[in-house]
């Protein structure tokens, strides 16, 4: 069947009028990918054996944008629709690794194609002569295949970028490499220095969101590696760990895959357990062991979104998702009202999310996904009830403490104590109750009432008993790892100590 195309208005002027001018006029690269492989196109880019200044003198009734006319290229405003055209060309040498030292125009639109990455985008189609194919995309498409056009080691040294851009697509498409194109991306791998991060950053989170992520990292880990270095000790680490079947990578890969396609949260499935290589140890039973992994693997995260050059909001994001990606969400309503005002409801189900990932990752346990399930009953619980979960939603503000007696910062210290009792019994949230809760705090000021967030396991409650028994006055503390509630007993304690005290060592003190 031959290839056909309901070309939008603009497009079809533009190739209609250049036929008319007495110039070749084609449909190239990814709109006609797409069409042949049954996708509707959202890009179409036109070339031409018109000379830039041919093409604004055909079009001198419409709008012409010089968009990269040193390359051939402008922008005519057809049926009030943009339409890039692109003169044919040849290309010198990328002396930069990116961009061409100059084009040279050609009347040949084979030439043009000539000068393409890959031969699936090697292709071009006009009305008149239907579709052009001198490279077998066509098949290639047909087959899945990547190949790149011509030889392979050229196509990657002209542009270090379509490296990525490889990567991507087979990502994306399910396509398997061509053999020597496969083994030219392995051995050109350190040209990707030569791409500015920006670059580098769009492509690898495209790759990551596409349905054959998973094996697109395993097979190409090197290559991953060179713009993430950060990932390089996790190739191959061995966990000897009964909760985990994998490597450090094969797990944080299976993750990726097993979260939906959302740049940040599958970043975060990739980092997430990149700091296990350097906190290992091995006990005397043989079981490896990962004490503070999620801390090194925030500093870790954050070295590759520094290098990266990821937005300011896009890194804090991953950071704290990297951070807490560990931290127990609650297995009762109570501990689940805590978290979540710790974290808040977008933060929380990210975090949920990223749980069920990690735990598929791990290929051992399904029952902790049972257990997750339940948790995220438990939000859906707590949500519907319209639980008081900030200052904000308690009965009490901090006008009322100022008319009770509390003077300047123990107005904030109160209001959290407060907010945390209703997070545990919400049918504290009247005046009345929370008055006679905040007589109490001023009859008994031996106890001082905190959340700490980052608290992920025996050793981390065992580190804050041990800093908070460094403070003067203090005599015991009680910890509930779940919900990182913290109530320490002594005299005259200073609750802006225990907060320096635990912030100092990286924890966080949120109520």
């Amino acid at each position: 069947m031959e290839l056909q195309f309901d070309l939008p208005a603009g497009v079809r002027t533009v190739l209609d009028r250049l036929t008319e001018g007495g110039f070749a006029g084609y449909i190239v690269g990814g709109a006609v990918r797409d069409r042949l492989a049954g996708l509707v196109p959202h890009d179409y880019d036109v070339c031409t054996s018109a000379l830039p200044q041919q093409v604004e003198r055909l079009f001198a009734d419409c709008p012409v944008i010089e968009t990269g006319i040193r390359h051939g290229t402008v922008t005519v405003l057809a049926a009030g629709e943009p339409v890039e055209v692109t003169t044919f060309r040849t290309e010198g040498a990328y002396s930069d690794g990116r961009r061409p030292d100059c084009v040279a125009f050609v009347t040949d639109v084979r030439d043009d194609l000539a000068r393409r990455d890959f031969t699936i985008n090697a292709m071009a189609w006009s009305p008149a002569e239907g579709l052009c194919d001198p490279f077998g995309g066509k098949d290639d498409l047909k087959r899945r295949i990547l190949r790149c056009v011509g030889d392979a080691d050229a196509r990657l040294q002209e542009d270090a970028l379509r490296i990525l851009r490889a990567l991507r697509f087979a990502a994306q498409r399910g396509l398997a490499m061509e053999p020597q194109t496969a083994a030219a991306l392995h051995r050109n791998r350190a040209r990707l220095e030569q791409v500015s991060a920006e670059r580098i950053a769009a492509e690898l989170l495209q790759l990551l969101c596409g349905a054959h992520a998973g094996a697109v990292l395993m097979e190409y880990a090197d290559i991953i590696a060179q713009i993430l270095p950060e990932i390089r000790p996790m190739i191959g680490f061995e966990q000897h760990n009964p909760h985990h079947k994998y490597t450090v990578w094969e797990h944080s890969v299976r993750a990726v895959e097993a979260i939906r396609p959302d740049p940040l949260l599958r970043l975060v499935m990739l980092l997430h357990d990149a700091g296990k290589p350097d906190t290992y140890f091995m006990d005397e039973a043989g079981v490896g062991h990962f004490y503070g992994h999620a801390v090194r693997s925030q500093e870790l995260a954050q070295q590759a979104a520094q290098r990266l050059r990821l937005s300011h909001h896009m890194e804090q994001q991953l950071l704290y998702l990297v951070r807490h990606h560990d931290t127990p969400l609650g297995w009762t309503a109570r501990h689940v009202r805590r978290k979540l005002a710790v974290h808040g409801e977008e933060t929380y189900r990210a975090l949920l999310a990223i749980k069920k990932a990690d735990g598929i990752g791990q290929g051992t346990a399904p029952q902790d996904l049972t257990a997750l399930l339940r948790t995220e009953q438990l939000l859906e619980e707590v949500l519907e009830a319209d639980s008081c979960l900030s200052r904000r939603d308690l009965a009490v503000d901090g006008h009322d403490l100022l008319a009770w007696g509390a003077k300047g910062r123990a107005v904030g210290y109160y209001l959290s104590v407060l907010l945390a009792r209703v997070l545990d019994d919400p049918s504290c949230n009247t005046p009345a109750a929370l008055r006679a809760i905040y007589d109490a705090l001023c009859a008994q000021e031996d106890c001082v009432e905190l959340t700490v967030n980052g608290m992920s396991w025996g050793s981390c409650v065992r580190e804050v008993e041990k800093l908070l028994s460094r403070v003067p006055g203090v005599t015991r503390t009680e910890i509930t790892l779940d919900s990182g509630r913290v109530i320490v007993y002594g005299q005259n304690i200073s609750f802006e100590q225990l907060r320096e005290q635990l912030m100092a060592a990286g924890y966080e003190v949120v109520l």
